[in-house]
């Protein structure tokens, strides 16, 4: 397994570039090839893009650790925990953008895309609507309704669609169990669903979004206040009718966002000229925050692409960047 290392960097050097990349890219990644280093800078905001035509090679000298060091000035290096080439089977992490990539490397189709991205819609759609009778405020976020209800117990479904696409990819539906959040609450680390947050574009009066920044095994239910308040409504209306509260409603739809994203990649959703994008960006802003960088993705340069000589830019195309697989693991 190649060794591979993550870094701030703290300067540039590459010949035809601008001396600042490293400001624009200040994250870098590394690994050693079977005779070169190669080194990919990063965004630090936003979805964390690792482009590929920042690639850069060099003929091995030394060890990498201190080839970075001199190269990028690299700083605060640590060890990544994914294997240079592999993915996590159907969970995005950053790296993987064209649509391709994702079909292929999360194993999903454009047909299942589209139909999450309709269900989608139609829950904004609903939210929307809502919007023209509560406005989103702090003052308002306590504000419950028959239709807050309705959209809360719709949202909620929607997303334990996507915990049980989950578990049975991971093993966790065998033998035909009836799955619980004590199930579900193990999805929440191998699919990174912490490091998500949404804000609303037009309401800078609701806070940045998290819906499952607290999730909590031990306390599976009680630790998505949202979740709870729906299973709470969904069987005791009279009882719990106040619990359908608009802030629960937004979450539990920013939660079904975040499954999406981590399914077909935040790429697919914000990205693409079509109408779901065109809804999404009017609405949502999603971007990572607190990541685990020894998490991402590292494409592999295949040997051939190893070139001799001093640095150059690699620019990624059909068969010259490559992946493995391996399955989920929950692990807890």
């Amino acid at each position: 397994m190649p060794k591979s290392l993550t870094y701030k960097n703290t300067r540039t050097s590459i010949i035809g570039q601008s001396i600042f990349l490293h400001e624009e890219y200040p994250r870098g990644y590394a690994y050693e090839g079977k005779t070169h280093f190669i080194h990919y800078f990063g965004l630090e905001h936003g979805f964390y893009e690792i482009p590929a035509r920042l690639t850069v090679i060099q003929e091995k000298s030394g060890s990498l650790e201190d080839w970075v060091k001199s190269e990028f000035g690299a700083e605060d290096i640590e060890e990544m925990e994914t294997e240079v080439g592999a993915i996590v089977k159907g969970v995005w992490r950053p790296s993987l953008r064209s649509a391709q990539d994702v079909y292929e490397a999360l194993d999903v189709t454009e047909q299942e895309m589209r139909l999450s991205e309709n269900a989608l819609r139609l829950l904004i759609n609903k939210l929307d609507d809502i919007f023209l009778y509560i406005e989103p405020a702090v003052a308002s976020q306590h504000v419950y309704s028959h239709k807050t209800r309705e959209l809360l117990i719709l949202a909620c479904t929607e997303l334990e669609n996507f915990w049980q696409y989950y578990a049975e990819k991971s093993g966790l539906s065998g033998s035909g169990k009836r799955l619980t959040t004590n199930d579900y609450a193990r999805l929440c680390q191998p699919l990174h669903l912490k490091e998500y947050q949404f804000t609303l574009n037009t309401y800078a009066g609701i806070p940045p979004i998290r819906p499952f920044e607290h999730w909590d095994i031990a306390k599976p239910t009680a630790s998505l206040a949202w979740y709870d308040a729906y299973n709470n409504t969904k069987h005791d209306r009279e009882k719990h009718f106040s619990q359908a509260t608009l802030f629960h409603c937004i979450s539990a739809v920013v939660a079904c966002l975040v499954m999406h994203c981590v399914k077909f990649s935040p790429y697919q959703m914000f990205g693409r000229n079509n109408t779901f994008s065109a809804i999404i960006n009017q609405h949502f802003k999603g971007s990572l925050v607190n990541v685990n960088y020894r998490s991402f993705y590292l494409f592999q340069v295949n040997p051939e692409h190893e070139k001799q000589g001093e640095y150059f830019r690699y620019v990624s195309s059909d068969g010259e960047a490559s992946f493995l697989f391996r399955s989920l693991n929950f692990t807890v």
